[in-house]
Order: structure tokens, then C-alpha cells, then sequence
């Protein structure tokens, strides 16, 4: 029984609590006046997140720290002026697929993402570089100031995409590794639902400091499980020491709690310890011992004799108990639950467990080749779809549809984050998984176009990021095609975006700062050489609407516009307006509807478009950039 404390709340506890839900970086142990334990906030690192520069302050305490820690943390903070471009031509179902590509460095597509995507992502799945030596890792230079950060995230022509080797006589080995990482993460994890999971796969180099990372990312109350995956089939026997056989894949909830690890359905391998010896015509059974392994001095309610089917006197062991009271247990003998072995012998019963009342099975932390596949098998599957190819160690299907069975379904469809997409071996997954359960899933992959040492002879595929979106197309093709789909089935299509800098010459307001009252203030600032699909994604980041949005461009009188989602949007970016098609939205009442500052030809005729929406349609949000 609880003891009440009878005083006010702690208002400092809970304020911890908060911020260990906002910011569980921050939270760590420290000593108390009386020299207990107890948890603490660093304010260093809260500092660090509520600043716009890299801040000083180092403080001993547990936890784990590197070179370039705080600078890693302020790369995930600062802002950048950049945007995802739509490319048609590299897309399939454009516009009406759910399912999202995109090209360009993970960081800056995660710090785009997190308007649009907030809270949403159920489940992300990662396999990033492993710090080899040989890999290589995203050289992010925390050195510069926010300035310098600033200009390099507009990507000037000079900037690039930048890639470097790390070798293991670097001082900075497994701080450029951890560096590159952390920032990703705890963007990664600003994306996941309450509800939602993550799976990071890593080898042995690099599991420790990962797990560590992770607790302090995601707190270490909501680590799930270390999954042992068997990669390989059969041993190395060139290996020096041991055949590196398995990876390791950290499993991290966003929010731990019971059912956060859906179960699996059963199968044969399940049920063959399932048999019927005593001919019950209930079916097929297991058995489970009737004894727990509490003693007869520590459960003596739960120590009695029981009558075996001969008429004689069963006691446990005195280092046992039975598993149910007396009430309970004759009840399983009335039941004909007891199992005495086939002549009735057995010194102690089972209980029989029949297989009509078996529900799904609790998974295993080691998951075998057998189930979830091999390295062997991913080479082989890209082989066989891709061809000649290049491609290195790509992940086997098995894996990720495995993983995507331990996530609970919603209400609402799944969305599956891969941001080290390689190859887009999730992709695959997500659509093969879809045409088999028929449940809906989507996915939103991010892979840098690292070049290729060589091109491939099949097609003209320059980059990693070619790859994946050619071994989608591939796959959506041949999904399609063995599941006999029609229209209207499983979504094998995706819409390709690349990262690319702000369609806006110079924007001192973000478009969603430009609100009804202040229509005619500003200036037209858009570059030249963007179209009108280029402004409708960027308006819906900074609206922080879903990218996969169903979009329908059309024409009214002879202007485009793009209706989003039926009119919960209506974008028009015409150089030019007329006060009949400015009229001509408003009648149809949209949610949002947003235009080009430069449109209108006056003062007037901004203030005649104000007015218009106020008479018209008063609840739109109008918007301009």
C-alpha cells in the first residue's frame, strides 16, 4: 500500500518529467544533498538544445561523451534554407501514390521532414554505415560557425555533397562516427509516433557506444531488445579470431509499454510440438509443468496433495509449489486437463495447453537465416532483379518484412521511415509485405547519390540513389505483376523528391509567416528556372502537410492551379492573376490557398483578392510567397 506523502506536488519532479519527454538528452544522475542517487537535468546540454550556436560548459557525468558532442547536437538544431524538389520523370504513379523517395543527405531531408511528418512515422528501420574503417561516413563540419552552417545548407555551388573515408588511424575515429550519427537520430526520433519503434542494425565495432547513444536519444527506459540476426549460413574459416555470423539490430520505442512488440501469428513450426497421444477429442495439445519454482515455505496456500488417476496421494517436491490454488486445480481436473503420461504413471501431472486455445507467440530475440533471411540471400535477390549491377551487402527482404510483423497495425496506415535507404531493400519489403497481408503501409526512403566506382552496363545508373529507385521500379513491376493487381491494389508506386536550396531568391519570412492580414507586404522573390510544382512542395512543408498528399493539377481559366487533397489546398502560381480566378477559388472554398506575392499587378488588387476571401469564402487561410 502506497503511503501518501501529504504535502504539495514536487513541481521540480514533474517539470523533469516534462523535459524528459521533450528532451530526454538532458536527463542524467546526479548526487543529492544526502549523497543519494537521483535524476538530474544537465543544463549544459538543455543549453545547447534551446541555443542557436554551439555552447560551452563541460560537466563530469555519466554518460557518453566524445569530441564534437555539442557540435553534433547543434548540427541537429540548426536550421537550414533548403527544400525537396519533385522529379516526375524519376517517379512512378506520381500522383497518386502514397509511398516517397527522396534524394539528397539524410540530415537536411530529416529537418525538412519534421513539420510534415511529426509524430507520424510507426516504424523506422536503419542501417547505416558501420565504422569499418573502409566505410564511408557524412563528413559534417561542426567546426563552422552558424553562419558558415547557414550558407553550406543553402548548398552553394562549391558546397556538394561531402563523403570522406574513415580510417582507424583517424584520432577521431569513433567520434566522426558518432557525430555523423547522433544529429540523424534525434531528428529520427521527433518522427515517430507514440506508439511507433526502431530498429538500428549494427555490428560488433560499434554496438556499445550505439546503445549508449540510443539511451540518451531515446531514453533508456524505452530500449526494447538487442535482436541477434544470423546473417550468414555457414562459418568463415579464413576468419582470424571468430566467423562474424551475426549483426546486432537495437530495438527502441518511442514510448515503452505493453503491446508496443506486436505478436506473430503461429505457424507449423509452432505447432508440431502440438499432439494428441491421450486421443482428446478437444484436438491437438501441448503440456506445461503443473509446479512453479516458488518452495512450499514461500507459497504454503499452494502446497497440497493432489490424487493421481491410480488414487494416490501427489505432493510437489518441497522446493516446488503448484501453479494454482486447490479451487483452481480441481477444476483442471474435472476438465480432464491433467496429463499423467500414457499410462497414467507420470510422480507429477502437466497441464494440457490445446492448440484451438493458442493465441499468437511471443517473438525471439535471435532471429535464425532461416525466418528472416542471410546476407547470402540479399545479394542473391538483388542479383536476380537487378542484374550486373554493383551493389554491396544489401539486406535481404526476409529482415525487413520480419521486423515490419513486430509493429501493431492502427487505425491509420503505417509509415515506414528508411533514411540509410541503400539499395531500397525496405521499400521492397513494404510493398511485398502489403501485396501478402493486404495491409496498407507506406514508406518514405532518403539516400544520398553517393557515385558508384563504376556504372552499370544494364542501365545508366550513376549513383546509390539510381539504384534504389531502379530496383523499386523493378519491384512495384514484378509486385504488381505476381500479385495479379488491378488499379486500386497494393500502392507499387513512389514520388521522387531531391533535396535542393529554397526555391526563394531571399526570403526574410518563411511562407507560412505570410498570413491574410499581410497579403500586400511583400515582394516577389522566386528564382527563375523553379515550376509550379517546385513552390506547391514547399508550400506544403512550411504548411507542414504530408507529402504524399494526392495532388491534381488543373486550369482555371486557362491559369494552372494545384488542388491537394480534394481542396484542402488550392495553390496557384501564376506570374499573373486575374480577379476571376481569384474569385474563382474562393467560391470553391478551400482550407488554404496560396499564390505568388508577385501576381498581382497592385495594391489594389491584392486588397480586391482580401476581400474577396473575406466575402466569399472567410474561413480559408490565405496564404502568399
Amino acid at each position: 500500500m502506497d503511503k501518501r506523502t501529504m504535502h504539495s506536488p514536487d513541481l521540480t519532479a514533474r517539470n523533469i518529467e516534462k523535459l524528459a519527454e521533450l528532451f530526454p538528452t538532458v536527463i542524467t544522475e546526479s548526487l543529492d544533498a544526502e549523497g543519494n542517487v537521483t535524476t538530474a537535468v544537465d543544463f549544459d546540454l538543455l543549453r545547447q538544445e534551446l541555443s542557436d550556436h554551439v555552447t560551452e560548459g563541460p560537466q563530469e557525468r555519466y554518460r557518453l561523451d566524445w569530441p564534437g558532442k555539442r557540435a553534433a547536437a547543434f548540427a541537429a538544431n540548426a536550421p537550414i534554407a533548403k527544400t525537396l524538389r519533385p522529379v516526375r520523370e524519376e517517379s512512378v504513379d506520381f500522383d497518386t501514390t502514397k509511398n516517397l523517395f527522396i534524394e539528397g543527405d539524410n540530415l537536411d531531408a530529416l529537418k525538412l521532414l519534421q513539420e510534415s511528418y511529426l509524430g507520424k512515422v510507426k516504424l523506422i528501420y536503419i542501417d547505416p554505415p558501420y565504422n569499418t574503417g573502409n566505410d564511408f561516413v557524412y563528413e559534417d563540419d561542426f567546426a563552422e560557425t552558424t553562419e558558415e552552417y547557414l550558407v553550406r545548407s543553402g548548398q552553394e555551388d562549391d558546397s556538394g555533397i561531402r563523403l570522406t573515408a574513415n580510417p582507424e588511424s583517424n584520432g577521431r575515429f569513433h567520434s566522426d562516427w558518432l557525430s555523423m550519427l547522433w544529429p540523424r537520430l534525434k531528428l529520427a526520433r521527433n518522427l515517430l509516433s507514440d506508439d511507433g519503434l526502431i530498429f538500428i542494425s549494427i555490428d560488433s565495432g560499434e554496438v556499445a557506444s550505439l546503445r549508449l547513444m540510443c539511451d540518451e536519444t531515446f531514453g533508456a527506459a524505452n530500449f526494447v531488445d538487442a535482436l541477434i540476426w544470423q546473417k550468414k549460413v555457414s562459418p568463415s574459416n579464413d576468419s582470424q579470431f571468430f566467423s562474424n555470423d551475426h549483426e546486432t539490430i537495437l530495438v527502441y520505442a518511442r514510448s515503452k509499454r505493453p503491446g508496443v512488440i506486436e505478436r506473430l501469428e503461429r505457424n507449423d513450426q509452432h505447432n508440431k510440438y502440438y499432439t494428441n497421444p491421450d486421443g482428446d477429442p478437444r484436438g491437438r495439445w501441448n503440456s506445461v509443468v503443473a509446479t512453479s519454482n516458488k518452495t512450499a515455505a514461500e507459497r504454503p496456500n499452494l502446497y497440497y496433495p493432489i490424487v493421481n488417476p491410480h488414487g494416490v496421494e501427489v505432493w510437489p517436491p518441497r522446493s516446488a509449489s503448484w501453479k494454482y490454488s486447490r479451487d483452481a486445480m480441481q477444476d483442471l481436473i474435472d476438465d480432464n486437463r491433467l496429463y499423467w503420461g500414457t499410462d497414467g504413471q507420470s510422480a507429477m501431472p502437466r497441464i494440457k495447453k490445446f492448440l484451438s486455445e493458442a493465441g499468437k507467440v511471443v517473438p525471439r530475440n535471435i532471429l535464425g537465416h532461416q525466418a528472416y533471411g542471410s546476407t547470402q540471400l540479399g545479394a542473391t535477390e538483388f542479383r536476380e532483379l537487378m542484374g550486373d549491377i554493383p551493389f554491396d551487402y544489401p539486406k535481404p527482404s526476409k529482415l525487413i518484412e520480419g521486423l515490419l510483423a513486430l509493429s501493431p497495425m492502427g487505425p491509420e496506415p503505417m509509415i515506414v521511415l528508411d533514411f540509410f535507404a541503400g539499395s531500397g531493400t525496405t521499400g521492397q519489403a513494404v510493398m511485398q509485405a502489403c501485396a501478402r497481408d493486404g495491409v496498407s503501409r507506406q514508406f518514405i526512403l532518403i539516400q544520398l547519390p553517393e557515385p558508384l566506382s563504376a556504372e552499370s552496363s544494364d542501365v545508366p545508373l550513376r549513383t546509390i540513389a539510381d539504384i534504389a529507385r531502379e530496383r523499386l521500379r523493378r519491384v512495384g513491376s514484378a509486385v504488381a505483376r505476381e500479385s495479379g493487381l488491378v488499379s486500386g491494389g497494393v500502392d507499387t508506386g513512389f514520388r521522387s523528391l531531391r533535396a535542393d536550396s529554397t526555391n526563394m531568391v531571399d526570403v526574410s519570412r518563411a511562407p507560412d509567416e505570410h498570413v491574410q492580414a499581410e497579403l500586400g507586404l511583400f515582394t516577389g522573390s522566386v528564382k527563375p528556372d523553379r515550376s509550379g510544382e517546385d513552390l506547391l512542395f514547399q508550400v506544403l512543408l512550411d504548411w507542414g502537410l504530408e507529402l504524399s498528399l494526392p495532388i491534381a493539377p488543373e486550369t482555371i481559366h486557362g491559369i494552372e492551379v494545384f488542388s491537394v487533397e480534394d481542396d484542402a489546398l488550392i495553390a496557384c502560381f501564376a506570374e499573373s492573376l486575374t480577379p476571376e480566378v481569384v474569385r474563382a477559388i474562393a467560391a470553391r472554398g478551400p482550407l488554404r490557398a496560396v499564390f505568388r506575392d508577385d501576381a498581382f499587378g497592385s495594391d489594389a488588387a491584392r486588397i480586391n483578392a482580401e476581400q474577396v476571401f473575406r466575402e466569399v469564402s472567410p474561413a480559408t487561410d490565405v496564404r502568399t510567397i
